[in-house]
Order: structure tokens, then sequence, then C-alpha cells
């Protein structure tokens, strides 16, 4: 069968799942106004329409503790084709997309394919609010029709189906993650999997011995180390990354409560809608090359500037809706700002810049950072817990804002900019930097017992990063047979079939498909020691120790 070999059309596929977890987002926004829905609902208002409004995210929520469970034991892809037919889909996919992104994907672009998740979301949000627009002015007499027949909100609902339908058909075109085949023991399709997405199908390739390499010392660390096991996110190696991941779904759902406005008009509402869109491009492109901690830090900071801003023009310029001032358009809500065009106009713009604010930073890596920070054997899991969160606080502020709106009005801009106060201190003091980092050597990184902000931290991951190149370059020279290579954890080189022994004789292609003759091993000497006749005397952790292991074999 076919297998697609591309990253980006691979990463691009999968990304349908966030387009779904959009989709559901504008759910509601274009359809709460229609005579066909208040009549089928019996006009629900204030703790009736948030119960309606947070049975998505709680459903969400739901899925999230067990999509873990599906995507280790049948697999990410399998996940994925479940959550295209169960009715809690959206959980399993806002959860597990990302981890399959980031499994398969070459870490020097890993973060702006992951951020595809993003993307696609913010075109299902735009795609779902216009597809119910259409069908709210279009059916019957209009959203203003009082005999408006339902179809004017199952129309937009039903259309789900359809992309939910191209995942589960056209994932089985797209590869497994080569670190999950690893993980069930399956070295030979794992091998198989890495050439055809970063060698161009040549398993004798450097990059993907490199990463074979890395992927199985990785593992075997880890089954050294300590079992998999739900206890072990919450102990002290894994749990700070945890909470990590959790804070930073938390404060995803700021944009969420600013753009989920009951009684916006189609042009505001559409407006922020595009901006989500356009904004996520340009984060896309540089995410590998400004990198993330950064991102998450000014993000956070320019999201709490402009809650702050547009909370104190509306406390300063606004005023009570009393009677003098309701009218049948305003009667929703309990604070209003009266003749300072001005004042409304900049109001807006924040609102507006918010959102670009948002789009730009916390949009794309809110779920790329989590998706890269843990270790294989709890990947799933602490990602799922991470998505989790995203999903409480969103059934949360479903159920919750509107009476917030009513009672505190312009107050809860500065809760919320508080709470994106407190994720600039965040970030600032936990959020390492992971660009160019392969996922084996998050450990090194996160396990290093230094603050985020301290100069030197993450300098010893970094350098392995580094030490995959050179671990590429020391096989593509020769210098690590590719027999050894190619051997499974636990299986001595003299111990590997024939057949693929053989394999390490035959010349390694480079770097532009030409052959490269392998050179005899250098003899190691006592300057050697260490590991600095490699070039790998300061690399820590696995990929250091590997090319230590294969140094002494060549002497033997």
């Amino acid at each position: 069968m076919y297998q697609a070999s591309n990253i980006y059309v691979s990463c691009g596929f999968a990304a349908i799942g966030g387009g779904l977890f959009g989709f559901d987002i504008s759910s509601m926004s274009g359809v709460l106004g229609t005579q066909a829905y208040k009549r089928y609902f019996n006009n629900p208002v204030s703790y009736a329409q948030g119960g309606i409004t947070a049975s998505m995210p709680a459903g969400s929520l739901a899925a999230c503790f067990f999509s873990s469970y599906l995507a280790d034991r049948f697999s990410r892809k399998i996940a994925l084709q479940i959550s295209s037919v169960c009715g809690l889909c959206i959980g399993i996919a806002s959860s597990i997309v990302p981890v399959y992104q980031s499994e398969i994907a070459p870490k020097e672009i890993r973060g702006r394919v992951v951020s595809l998740q993003q993307w696609a979301i913010t075109w299902g949000i735009l795609i779902q609010y216009f597809v119910q627009f259409g069908a709210a002015e279009g059916v019957g007499g209009g959203s203003k029709d009082p005999n408006q027949p339902t179809a004017a909100f199952r129309i937009p609902w039903a259309v789900q189906i359809t992309p939910a339908l191209f995942l589960l058909v056209g994932l089985f075109f797209f590869p497994y993650s080569p670190r999950w085949l690893a993980t069930k023991g399956r070295w030979d399709e794992a091998r198989k999997v890495l050439a055809h997405l970063h060698g161009k199908g040549n398993e004798n390739h450097p990059r993907v011995l490199a990463e074979f390499i890395e992927i199985r010392d990785a593992l075997e660390a880890e089954r050294k180390a300590e079992p998999s096991s739900f206890k072990s996110l919450f102990g002290k190696k894994i749990g700070k990354r945890v909470l990590l991941g959790m804070s930073i779904q938390a404060y995803y759902i700021v944009y969420i409560m600013e753009g989920a406005q009951i009684a916006s008009p189609l042009a505001t509402a559409s407006i922020q809608y595009v901006i989500n869109v356009v904004m996520t491009m340009p984060a896309i492109w540089w995410i590998d090359k400004w990198g993330r901690r950064w991102s998450l830090i000014l993000g956070s900071f320019g999201m709490m500037s402009w809650l702050f801003i547009s909370g104190a023009l509306q406390h300063v310029y606004g005023q009570a809706n009393t009677a003098e001032t309701r009218t049948p358009e305003n009667s929703d809500i309990s604070w209003i700002v009266l003749n300072h065009k001005a004042v409304s106009s900049a109001i807006v713009a924040c609102s507006y810049l918010f959102v670009a604010t948002f789009a730009t930073t916390w949009g794309p890596v809110s779920w790329t950072y989590p998706a890269e920070i843990f270790p294989s054997k709890v990947r799933a899991t602490a990602v799922s817990i991470s998505t989790a969160a995203n999903w409480f606080w969103n059934m949360v502020l479903a159920f919750a804002v509107p009476p917030l709106l009513w009672n505190i009005s312009f107050k809860m801009y500065y809760v919320f900019a508080a709470f994106n106060g407190a994720a600039c201190i965040h970030m600032f003091l936990c959020a390492h930097e992971t660009k160019g980092i392969t996922l084996e050597e998050m450990d090194t990184l996160f396990d290093s017992g230094m603050w985020a902000f301290q100069r030197g931290a993450g300098a010893a991951a970094h350098a392995q990063g580094h030490a995959l190149d050179q671990l590429e370059a020391q096989i593509q020279s020769g210098q690590v047979p590719v027999a050894e290579a190619l051997a499974p954890p636990g299986v001595a080189p003299s111990l590997v079939p024939p057949a693929v022994a053989a394999m390490g004789q035959q010349p390694v292609a480079g770097a532009g498909g030409a052959p490269v003759v392998p050179k005899t091993p250098t003899p190691r000497t006592s300057s050697d020691e260490g590991g600095e006749g490699m070039g790998m005397g300061r690399v820590k952790g696995s990929l250091g120790r590997s090319l230590r292991m294969y140094k002494v074999r060549e002497t033997d």
C-alpha cells in the first residue's frame, strides 16, 4: 500500500484532527442567535446555556484520559482513526495529533510541522463560523424567523462528519510513528519508516542510522531507569514537566473566552477569526528559528498588556447598563461604553491585537511544547494530561463566563490579565528552549537541575542535539560500522543476521547521494580517553555513551 513520505504532507494531514477541534470550538457561535435553536432548546440562558456549551469540552476532557491508552496500545495512527468515528473524537485527536507529528518529524522542523495543528484549528473555526452563518440566514426565513426549521443548526453540526471521515480513510496511507514501533520492539519496521521519512527510502542513510541509534539507546536508558507507570508522571523527574505542560495548555483557553462572544456581529467576529488564521502563518515559519521560550514569555506579556488596557478603558469610560441605557440589543450585558467612539474603537483594537499576539506565540507553541518535552514511555499519557487541562478550563469558562461577565464586567479582564502575568513569570523560570533538540535529549535538558533563565541552562542538551549530526558524519565516513548501528538493543553485532550484517559492507550514501567509502577505524590512543578522539568528549548522555561503546568495539 502506498505510504506518504513527505513530512509536511504527513503532519499536515494529521492536523485535520486539529481542524475538527476548530470546528467544535466554533460550533455554537453562529447558531445561538437563531430562532430554530432557541425554540428547540427552550430559549436557554445563563447557566442553562453554559451547561449546553460546556458539554463539548466536558466530553473532550473525558476522552483525554483514555486517549493515551489507545495511542500506546494500538499506535498513534490508529488512535487518530478511532477518534474519527467515536463520539469523543475531539479529546482524543487534540491529545494525539501533536504526539504523532512530533514523533515523525526531524528536529530541524519539528516546531513548524506541529504548529500546523494550530493553523488547522484556526481554519476550522473560520470555516465553521461561515457555514453556520450561511445556514442561519439561508434556512427558512432567516435567523429571525420564528418558525425556522432545525436544519439551521443541524446542518453546521453535521458538516463536521466530512473531515472526520476524510481523516479516517486517509490515515491508511500514512506511516506509523517510528518511535512507537520501537517501543513495541518492531525495530525493522521503525528503521524502514525512518528511511521512508528521512532517508528517501535508503535504510543505510547516515541520518536514518543516527536517529535509529539515538532512539534505541534512549529507550534502553528509559527501561533501565524505571518502569513506565502513571505514578512516574508525578515523580521528581517528570512531574515538573507535566505541570509545565498543563500550565501552557491551561492559559490557551483565554483566547476562547475572548473570541466566543455570543452576540458579536458577523463582521467583528469574522475579523478576529481571519486575524487568527493569518497571524498563525508567521509563527509556523519562525518557531524553529526564533524558538519556543521567548514566544511563550513575550506572548504572555503581550496578552496581559492588551487585557489590562481593555479592562482599564472599560473601567474608566464605561458605566452600568441601567434602565435608562438598556435596549433590546444590549440587555444581556451589565456594563457598556457610551458616546466614546474612540474608546470603543480602542477596545476592539485591543481585542484584535490580543488575538494577533496569541496567534503568533502561544497558539502554535501551546501544542508544540507539551508534545516534545516528555520521554517516549510516558509521552502520550503526559500530553493527554496536559491537554486535559485545556479542556478542563475550557469547560469551566464555558459555564462560568456568562455569569462572570454579568457580575464583575470589566474586572474579568483584570483577572485574565493577571493569569497571563503569572504565565509570563512561570515561563521565564521554567520553560527551557527546546528548538533543535531531539526528543531523546529532553531528559538531559530538563534534568540539568538549572532554572530555565540561568546561563548555561540546556547547554548539554543542545550539545547532544549537535551530537546527532556528528554521529551522522561518523556513520557516513565509516567510523561507525552500519552493522553495529543496526543491532537491536541487547544484541551483539556478531549476532546480527548475516543479511543485515552484509549491509555494513555496502557503501553508505552521502548527503549528495554519492557512495562514501568506509574508512578504516582510527586506532584508539591515550588521547582518545573520554571520547575526545571522536570530538565527543564534552557530550553527555546516551549518544556520547554509544559512540564510546563503538570506539571500544573497534579496537577489540
